[in-house]
């Protein structure tokens, strides 16, 4: 293949990546996340966030609360970027909203369950375990790290905040997060009471099989690869997205002033997308057959619980600040979004998962850090990386470095480095990316060395000689700061 050919084939893979991800992932799970983070930014006092995952919360509290608010979830690395957003903006220390943005997508419960059945139980549970400790353990690193920081956004939110850390949420802002939640549940849950069909109409639609059979040429369709295509709903669902974006840019970028009928137009429009997305659409020559799913059905109700509750439990102002936040969101995390699974399609194309293969059949530290890079640049979507890592052990790659890349694959995509950047800083989102490719190569030399039958309680005494003297290094770097804080008091 010449040059411009291979440059058009990175690009079409790019593109279709892209297409592929708007279609598939972005309406029933990441557009609730953005909801549930404007909700959170808006409806929920700062000082109820601190007072469990605050800065100076006790860490018996708010790590275990950071890491089973993030199990609750479930959500996958994209989706959980807003909510990650939206906990840090109202005051969640940084140790706790790291942890939180670490155990959400790692112990997806579906992923695991996929896991265990597909590749075995060693590693669903290895994941498991390992994705808890090193999430709350990664937190205290960075907490350690960045706590003068820290402590100065704790107390710029605390004078930003004007009263204690008592402040209760009431009753309509549970009742609202609890549904948005429940969105975000019903989109999302595989089970047959959301997947199964109870109803359906055909519709004279002729030519949808044509723009299929169209759009599978021109965009990469490979299971094996975790391509996924685009499907005639799928495209139809990506025009419906621009129009909302079209639609929320005139309507929703001044809401917090006032409303107007752009926001109502944008909001009747995301409606109707999350629904369409909720429906089950079969394709025949004849036209197409619209399947009423359970999913549609809890969507419909679900979603008009949220409207009835808002329209009586909320003000109009804590709705247009809803809104607002809702927006910023989407303009400070979607374009990174974009950006970064456009990369991640372009890359496919560069790496080949035979490269990794042939590096990584073999439980060594070289095959475990590729096993992590592999799981930067070559992102997929969570169940789609189960097929994925199943094809490389079945071609010869070690488990170690198998489970490495499972590891690292929710937490170091493209896109999340981006906005995790955008969140935190640059600074501290590498600092957290070299721990989390840290952990992630040892968890695999570990594992894997147990596969290769090394004694346990010999890599239990490494691993403790280890966490010694990360334990002994942190308090160091924990105790200079604190030493110059006093001798700048006493002068």
């Amino acid at each position: 293949m010449d040059i411009a050919g291979y440059a058009v084939t990175m690009i079409q893979s790019g593109l279709g990546s892209l297409a592929s991800y708007l279609a598939a992932h972005v309406l029933l799970c990441l557009v609730p996340a953005f909801i549930i983070a404007g909700a959170m930014t808006a409806l929920i006092p700062k000082e109820a966030i601190t007072r469990f995952l605050g800065r100076d919360a006790p860490k018996l509290i708010s790590y275990p609360a950071a890491a089973v608010g993030g199990f609750v979830l479930a959500v996958c690395s994209c989706t959980i970027m807003p909510l990650f957003a939206g906990i840090y903006k109202r005051g969640a220390g940084l140790g706790p909203a790291i942890t939180f943005l670490f155990v959400g997508p790692a112990i997806n419960i579906l992923a695991l369950t996929y896991t265990g059945a597909a590749i075995g139980f060693d590693i669903a549970i290895a994941r498991l375990v390992l994705s808890i400790v090193f999430g709350i353990g990664i937190g205290l690193i960075m907490a350690a790290i960045f706590w003068v920081g820290d402590r100065g956004r704790a107390q710029a939110n605390e004078k930003a905040g004007g009263f204690g850390g008592q402040a209760s949420i009431r009753p309509a802002v549970w009742a609202v997060m609890l549904l948005l939640f429940a969105v975000l549940l019903v989109g999302t849950l595989q089970v047959g009471l959301f997947t199964s069909s109870y109803a359906q109409v055909s519709l004279p639609v002729r030519g949808a099989d044509a723009i299929e059979d169209g759009l599978a040429r021109l965009i990469p369709f490979d299971p094996s690869r975790g391509e996924e295509g685009v499907s005639f709903q799928g495209l139809f669902l990506i025009g419906l997205l621009a129009l909302v974006g079209a639609a929320s840019w005139k309507g929703l970028s001044r809401v917090d002033e006032r409303f107007n009928r752009w926001t109502w137009v944008a909001l009747g429009l995301l409606t109707a997308t999350l629904l369409v997305a909720a429906l089950r659409v079969e394709v025949m020559p004849a036209g197409i057959a619209l399947h009423f799913t359970g999913r549609f059905l809890g969507e419909v109700v679900v979603l008009g619980a949220v409207a009835a509750v808002a329209w009586k439990g909320l003000d109009e102002f804590e709705v247009q600040e809803w809104l607002w936040e809702m927006w910023r969101f989407v303009k400070q995390i979607f374009p990174l979004l974009i950006v970064g699974v456009f990369a991640a399609g372009v890359v496919r194309v560069i790496i080949r998962p035979e490269w990794v293969e042939a590096i990584a059949g073999s439980n060594t530290i070289a095959a475990n850090f590729v096993g992590v890079v592999f799981g930067v640049f070559m992102y997929f979507p969570t169940l789609v990386e189960v097929p994925i890592a199943k094809m490389f052990l079945d071609l010869g790659m070690h488990r170690g470095p198998l489970l490495a890349y499972l590891m690292s694959d929710p937490e170091l995509s493209i896109q999340s480095i981006l906005i995790t950047a955008s969140i935190i800083g640059r600074k501290r989102a590498w600092v957290y990316v070299f721990w989390v490719a840290l952990f992630s190569t040892l968890a695999g030399l570990g594992f894997g060395a147990l596969v290769n039958g090394a004694d346990p309680l010999l890599l239990g005494a490494y691993a403790l000689l280890g966490l010694a003297a990360l334990i002994g290094s942190l308090t160091l770097l924990h105790r200079r700061p604190a030493r110059a804080d006093r001798a700048a008091e006493a002068g």
